[in-house]
């Protein structure tokens, strides 16, 4: 069985997506579409724009959103997913590819949610570190041990945990983590997504969730909040809405869609993170780190 991974922010580069746009008129168009709907130029920002411009959360998700589902539509009758699951923003990607969410509704979800996150990055300084090289537990349980407020954010494999929090609260954990840990990295975003700190956003977010239409995915949907297969709409909003301010956990997801008979991942969008990421969570199945892809001219 076949499934489709897709990033999520932190995966951006200055360029992404240009590529696409001067290579297929199927993709120009979605991305003139996109400009429209968000009401500013987001090729500008992702063809020309600075690593700092991309990092910005208000532009680093519909960039994100944009270079996985024009590629899904590249593809076209051969992306047939027997499952797709999403790597936090990555979630609403895979429930677009799945037919979830169309275009239009999921790039409007993205950047309220993108708005609604960003506001509160801009507030209060707040960050991500990857932690390499510990057992989750260990992670969780010097998070517990810290002044301030920092949390587990993402489980992506038993020894990759990213944390998430205030920047005292970070330091004072990531100095305390290097003494076991083989890596401890800051990750390129502006905020403290997953934890406490994104509470003030689920209001604005859940009003676009209430906003958006909605349709059961052509395929299960494996969701963050659990790492299991979903289809109803009613759970899949919920859960949407819950990923806010919890953790991703992103290795319970891949090994219940292996459990459930998954055997080649194949990952859509910038970079290849997810790929290596199920290589370590499984060695055994086939990875796939780029979707063949003929441009449609």
């Amino acid at each position: 069985m076949h499934t489709y991974l897709f990033p999520g922010q932190g995966t951006q580069f200055p360029g992404m997506g240009k590529e696409l746009y001067e290579s297929s008129s199927l993709a120009r168009d979605y991305f003139e579409r996109a400009n429209e709907l968000l009401g500013y130029s987001i090729t500008d920002v992702m063809f020309y724009g600075s690593t700092k411009d991309l990092k910005q959360t208000k532009h680093a998700q519909p960039a994100i959103f944009l270079h996985s589902y024009i590629q899904t539509k590249i593809l076209g009758d051969k992306f047939q997913p027997d499952m797709v699951a999403g790597h936090s923003l990555g979630e609403i990607s895979a429930l677009a590819a799945a037919s979830a969410l169309d275009f239009e509704s999921a790039i409007k979800l993205i950047s309220a949610r993108a708005s609604a996150m960003q506001s509160l990055c801009n507030l209060k300084n707040t960050g991500m570190v990857v932690v390499v090289g510990l057992f989750d537990v260990i992670v969780n349980n010097v998070c517990k041990q810290v002044d301030g407020i920092v949390v587990p954010a993402n489980y992506n494999t038993l020894h990759q945990v990213v944390i998430s929090g205030e920047m005292k609260a970070l330091d004072e954990a990531s100095q305390k983590l290097r003494h076991g840990a083989e890596r401890v990295v800051k990750l390129t975003v502006n905020g403290a997504f997953h934890s406490p700190f994104m509470e003030p956003a689920v209001d604005e977010f859940t009003q676009a969730i209430e906003r958006t239409q909605f349709k059961e995915p052509i395929c299960p949907v494996y969701q963050n909040i659990a790492g299991r297969p979903v289809s109803g709409v009613v759970e899949i909003k919920k859960n949407l809405i819950d990923q806010l301010t919890s953790p991703v956990m992103w290795r319970h997801g891949i090994l219940h869609m292996i459990e459930d008979g998954a055997t080649e991942f194949t990952e859509i969008g910038p970079g290849k993170f997810l790929s290596g990421l199920v290589q370590q969570i499984d060695k055994k199945v086939k990875i796939n780190t780029r979707a063949k892809q003929e441009p449609v001219l």
